[in-house]
């Protein structure tokens, strides 16, 4: 996974009026959580544009002058408001660690069953992981060019050893549905591999095919 540099200082005091100094000057407040003890630093609110308003996923690397620190972002804070960044933490990396990490899906290639009227419905944008920090992948990359009227993919295709997705195998990544203007193709018609028998079936019977029972 690609790792983001966060360059910061240390915090020498963490009470609210320092706080909100730091805020009024453009400086966003942070706490690294995971290690020995919690470590407060500061950095400008632009250093964290490419981490914070961004789909990817990253870790970050912190800079603190001398002391540089592996962490993921855990949880953020925005101004009502404003939306400016009020408050970042962090959770410290190690290598032997297992860290969970919400891992964004992209979809590749058009699939058929859309080009032919069906509605696709991308349910799970964002898939939580528990991995070590080098075997965090950057992107879950799901191919629909198969996708027909129907037909779904779950977390099960997903799967790797690499890694262990905090989902039940069932759960639905994207499928496409019928819609009434929607035309099954022959091919379509023709299911029974990837374990698709039983919604190219439902597929049939919305058209009025015979749908085993």
């Amino acid at each position: 996974m690609k790792s983001i540099l966060i360059k910061g200082s240390e915090r020498e005091s963490v009470g609210k009026k320092a706080t909100k100094a730091l805020r009024n000057a453009g400086k966003v407040p942070c706490v690294v959580y995971g290690g020995e003890k919690p470590l407060h630093f500061s950095a400008d609110e632009i250093a964290f544009r490419d981490l914070v308003y961004t789909p990817a996923a990253h870790t970050v690397e912190i800079d603190l002058g001398g002391t540089k620190v592996s962490a993921i972002m855990q949880d953020i804070q925005f101004h009502p408001v404003t939306d400016n960044i009020l408050h970042i933490d962090f959770y410290q990396l190690f290598d032997d660690k297992e860290v969970t990490m919400n891992i964004p899906v992209r979809l590749q290639g058009n699939s058929p069953g859309v080009r032919n009227g069906g509605r696709l419905l991308f349910r799970k944008r964002k898939l939580a992981i528990k991995a070590l920090p080098d075997k965090l992948p950057d992107f879950f990359d799901v191919d629909i060019s198969k996708l027909k009227i129907g037909q779904n993919i779950s977390v099960q295709l997903l799967l790797n050893d690499d890694f262990t997705i905090l989902h039940p195998d069932s759960t639905v990544v994207v499928q496409v549905k019928t819609q009434r203007s929607a035309v099954v193709t022959d091919d379509e018609d023709e299911e029974g591999e990837e374990g698709a028998e039983g919604e190219a079936a439902e597929a049939s019977a919305a058209e009025g095919g015979e749908a085993q029972e």
